[in-house]
C-alpha cells in the first residue's frame, strides 16, 4: 500500500476460519441451543471463527507488513477436537463459547509464534493469559453477566468429532450498534493431514 501521512486505522485480528462442515451444524446447534437463554446475543454465523491474535487499531498502511509477518511462511496442519460448551468467566459468564482442545500444541505453538514476530515488529503486546482456542458463541447483551448454564450442553456427535482449519484470515473488524462486523483482508490456505 502507498505510504500515507495520516494513514487511516484499522482493528484488526488473526483467526482460523472453521471449515464448512463444522461451521453450518455448529451454527445451527448454537441457535436451538443458546438462542433462548435470556439475556444471551448470539454471534453471526459469519463471527464464528477462533481468534490467534487480537491486534487491535493498526495503521492500514502496516497492513501488507502484518500480513507478510502472519501468512510469509507455511503453518500447519493443525487438528482441533470440540471439548464443550462453557461460560467465561466461569461464576458470572459474559459470554458462552466452545472450547477446542489443541491435538499436539501445533496450534498453540503457531499462536506463540505470531505473537513473537508480532511483537518483534512493534505491533502487538502478548497477552498475559494463556492461549485458549476456542470458538465464542453468544455474548450477555451490552456486557451484562449471563445465566450460568445448569448442565453441560450436550454437543452433537458430529460436532465432538475432530477438524482440520483449513484457512487462516486477518480480518478487519468494524463496530457498530449491531455488534462487529468482520471483513477478511487476507487468507492463507493451511497445510493438510490429508
Amino acid at each position: 500500500m502507498p505510504e500515507r501521512l495520516k494513514s487511516p486505522r484499522l482493528r484488526l485480528f488473526v483467526a482460523l476460519d472453521l471449515p464448512d462442515a463444522v461451521l453450518e451444524p455448529l451454527a445451527e446447534w448454537r441457535e436451538r441451543n443458546l438462542g433462548a437463554v435470556p439475556g444471551a446475543r448470539l454471534v453471526s454465523r459469519a463471527s464464528l471463527h477462533v481468534t490467534l491474535v487480537f491486534l487491535g487499531y493498526q495503521y492500514e498502511r502496516d497492513v501488507d507488513r502484518i500480513a507478510r509477518i502472519c501468512f510469509d511462511d507455511q503453518a500447519g496442519p493443525f487438528e482441533l477436537r470440540p471439548t464443550g460448551v462453557t461460560g467465561v468467566p466461569p461464576r458470572r459468564p459474559r459470554l458462552y463459547a466452545l472450547g477446542l482442545e489443541d491435538n499436539g500444541d501445533a496450534v498453540a505453538a503457531w499462536q506463540g509464534e505470531l505473537s513473537d514476530r508480532l511483537h518483534e515488529a512493534h505491533l502487538y503486546e502478548p497477552e498475559k493469559r494463556p492461549f485458549w482456542p476456542h470458538v465464542t458463541l453468544a455474548r450477555g447483551k451490552r456486557d451484562r453477566s449471563l445465566d450460568r448454564l445448569d448442565e453441560p450442553l450436550a454437543l452433537p456427535p458430529r460436532l465432538r468429532q475432530p477438524f482440520e482449519p483449513e484457512h487462516a484470515t486477518l480480518y478487519r473488524s468494524t463496530l457498530t450498534p449491531r455488534g462487529a462486523v468482520y471483513d477478511p483482508l487476507l487468507r492463507m490456505e493451511l497445510a493438510s493431514m490429508r
